[in-house]
């Protein structure tokens, strides 16, 4: 098949796809072209304007917050979009545990408007974009890794490498439920980086930072193995989980 002919088949799909009204994911609207009716979208729990930019929580003027400033985490930057709080986490859950694999294109959506919104008019963009590991007997159980997907569907909309150049290479406990200490203990030595990311800037994808542990010995894993800067893009914040 030629590259023209494939073309066109790929705009006859696209037109075809956007022509076909479907339910919003949420409350069932019939939507063309979107995953989200309009009004569900207005009502998705986005974060503050103001907030700290190396941890995104909540921080007067938009500057670095205390806890940054006394232990700030591995990560120069972190983008988010959202808070984790309802209904936003209800898709996120769904698409974590129930397969709904499509949500990552909404995520990735998201992250790329809030992207080219606040990050890319001002800072460089990375080199490659790294998303976080699922160890291979949670893969198994899941099927996918959320976090590739968006991740995938984030690099095809901003043109950058998308790879898994670190793996998970000790299955830990949930860290739902754990205080920060135990998140940090349950945490230590879980990854390894494969590829070699000397003088590279990348960025670390997950779907929700909660205590920003997981993302944090990612980073200490990158940075072994050469990244010069390191940021952690996000779908969602939990802002009722503080660091200490």
């Amino acid at each position: 098949m030629s590259n023209a002919l494939k073309t066109i088949l790929n705009n006859c799909l696209h037109i075809a796809q956007i022509s076909i009204a479907q339910p919003c994911v949420l409350c069932g609207a019939r939507v063309r072209g979107k995953l989200i009716c309009p009004a569900c979208a207005d009502d998705l729990p986005h974060l503050p304007a103001e907030r700290c930019p190396q941890c995104a929580l909540p921080s007067p003027g938009g500057l670095l917050c205390g806890a940054c400033l006394k232990k700030p985490p591995l990560f120069e930057h972190c983008e988010a979009v959202y808070r984790y709080a309802f209904p936003l986490d209800v898709l996120i859950q769904r698409c974590k545990y129930g397969g709904a694999q499509e949500l990552a294109e909404l995520f990735a959506e998201a992250l790329a408007q809030r992207l080219a919104d606040q990050l890319l008019p001002n800072l460089p963009l990375p080199d490659l974009i790294v998303p976080m590991p699922l160890h291979p007997a949670r893969l198994r159980e899941r099927g996918f890794n959320q976090a590739l997907e968006i991740a995938r569907r984030l690099s095809e909309r901003l043109n950058l490498p998308c790879r898994h150049a670190c793996r998970r290479v000790r299955e830990t406990s949930p860290q739902a439920g754990l205080d920060l200490k135990a998140r940090k203990r349950n945490l230590r030595g879980a990854f390894v980086c494969d590829e070699a990311l000397t003088g590279k800037r990348i960025a670390l994808l997950d779907d929700v930072m909660t205590s920003g542990s997981s993302l944090n010995e990612l980073a200490q894993a990158a940075r072994r193995a050469g990244a010069v800067e390191v940021s952690a893009w996000v779908v969602a914040r939990t802002l009722e989980h503080h660091r200490a």
